[in-house]
């Protein structure tokens, strides 16, 4: 395996402090203070119990903020970063912190802004539309829209939690993104606020800088507030679970499916360890001795072709040696996708910690990856267990850890060995998490030298001086390769 150098006062988020916290607080800094005197005392954290709260993110640990600002306003934004820009501060955004990827945590003193307070949600029925501030709950927007019979498609697993916000600088996805796409695919027009402190207002025209701030993980500027685009619930949805004795058969009965044109607006995998760990904490009746679980739904307008296409993916599962299970009703249907809904306190059963890596593959080389990768965990002697969106080939390989007994570094290097995996089957390093901090030194396993410089080009432009979520996404000079040769697809 090989070695690699982490940022110093980094680490994986064990819930304990990984610096000991300076001794003094510092609540009339500078920048504090000014920030104070621009936006009242009340949208103002600067002293060092408050900004210790604001240091990590689901999977990290940073620096500690040199201050926090909940803004209210994209005015609010603006102020902050026209402020940080004078004192020569760097900024990071932060929503539910509920990422993975290390991307909210600081790497250095930062002024946070957290847009927990940017709540405002506007529904426009007649425009199949809903404009949204960064601080909006994800499972919101479908809440206010469904008495207008709309709905907002997107899903990520932490729906109930997470913002748009977030979602939007992740990109995120979740079990509906292969029929129905993922977050940027609802983004109408947006506002943001650049490293100068202006404000913009985005459509998805020429050059379509909206998109480009899409996935870009605060590391080009801050989105405020996004319109976006609402559709109607689709008015019939079936269910059904098969189960394979062996991974390659759930992926070639997929692929199957798919080809003869069946487009569910579920398709999920959970591999033996998965489904086990799920069973134990639910008792559901799941199959225990499977080697890999799919979980599917199709839907639409018509009862006669949403029961068609359920057929397509059951003809595929039954040809391919799998064990079908039609839901009987939406309870049962309900039960089905609460297994899904339930891994992360499955797993959290059995280690107090995981790192949830976010690969995806070509679904012809599927079964390949997924065997290699639990050949991986065998080898390191971690628990590693795998699911995901299996329709669009993201896989979700979690390692499970306990930082009392357990080692981090043996941990970020196993996640870098999967990570492997994935370029070496013409694959990427994310599909819907990010490449925060976690992964920024893949990155130069993952492109060329030529792409890279491409890359930076862009930061260059938006954000010359580095200021924005510094430490994230692009490697730098200290984030040497990790072999002689990169593994491109």
């Amino acid at each position: 395996m090989f070695s690699r150098k982490r940022p110093e006062k980094l680490a994986l988020n064990t819930n304990a402090p990984v610096t000991k916290p300076r001794s003094t607080d510092a609540p009339h800094s500078p920048l504090a203070s000014e920030l104070t005197r621009l936006l009242g005392p009340q949208k103002v954290l600067s002293g060092l119990g408050e900004r210790l709260n604001y240091r990590y993110d689901a999977i990290l640990v940073g620096e500690t903020p040199l201050c926090v600002v909940l803004p209210e306003s994209t005015q609010d934004v603006a102020l902050a970063v026209k402020a940080a820009k004078a004192a020569g501060v760097p900024i990071v955004g932060r929503g539910a912190a509920s990422g993975l990827s290390g991307g909210a945590a600081p790497l250095k003193e930062s002024l946070v802004i957290s847009f927990t307070r940017m709540t405002r949600l506007e529904i426009f029925p007649e425009r199949r539309e809903a404009r949204a501030q960064a601080g909006v709950v994800t499972l919101a927007v479908s809440e206010a829209a469904r008495p207008h019979g709309l709905v907002y498609p997107p899903d990520p697993a932490s729906f109930r939690t997470s913002t748009i916000g977030g979602n939007l600088g992740e990109n995120a996805g979740g079990p509906m993104c292969f029929k129905y796409g993922v977050s940027g695919d609802y983004v109408r027009a947006m506002q943001f606020v650049d490293v100068d402190g202006e404000v913009h207002e985005l459509r998805r025209d020429a050059y379509d800088l909206a998109g480009l701030m899409i996935g870009s993980e605060g590391t080009l500027g801050f989105i405020t507030e996004a319109t976006l685009r609402l559709t109607p619930p689709p008015r019939f949805t079936r269910t059904l679970m098969s189960h394979f004795p062996e991974v390659g058969q759930a992926a070639e009965a997929v692929s199957q499916a798919i080809a003869a044109g069946a487009v569910p607006a579920k398709l999920e995998f959970m591999d033996k360890a998965c489904t086990n760990a799920v069973e134990d904490y639910l008792h559901i009746g799941l199959p225990r001795e499977a080697e890999a679980v799919l979980l599917v739904d199709t839907d639409g307008e018509d009862l006669a072709t949403v029961e068609e296409e359920l057929a397509l993916v059951e003809s595929a599962c039954l040809a391919h040696g799998g064990t079908v299970r039609r839901a009987a009703d939406d309870t049962e249907s309900a039960a089905l996708w609460r297994a899904r809904r339930s891994i992360s306190p499955a797993l959290g059963r059995i280690r107090p910690q995981r790192m949830n890596e976010d690969i995806v593959v070509p679904r012809s080389v599927l079964a390949e990856v997924v065997r290699e990768i639990r050949a991986l965990g065998e080898a390191s002697g971690f628990h590693l267990v795998q699911f995901g969106h299996i329709g669009d080939g993201n896989l979700h390989p979690n390692i499970l850890f306990d930082p009392r007994r357990e080692s981090a570094e043996q941990v970020h290097e196993l996640a870098y060995q999967v990570a492997l995996v994935a370029l070496r089957h013409g694959g990427v390093l994310s599909g819907e998490h990010g490449i925060g901090a976690m992964k920024r030194s893949f990155m130069r396993d993952a492109l060329d030298s030529v792409t890279l410089e491409a890359l930076w080009n862009v930061k260059r432009a938006l954000d010359s001086q580095e200021r924005l979520n510094p430490g994230k996404v692009l490697p730098g000079d200290a984030d040497l390769p990790h072999q002689d040769t990169h593994a491109h697809p």
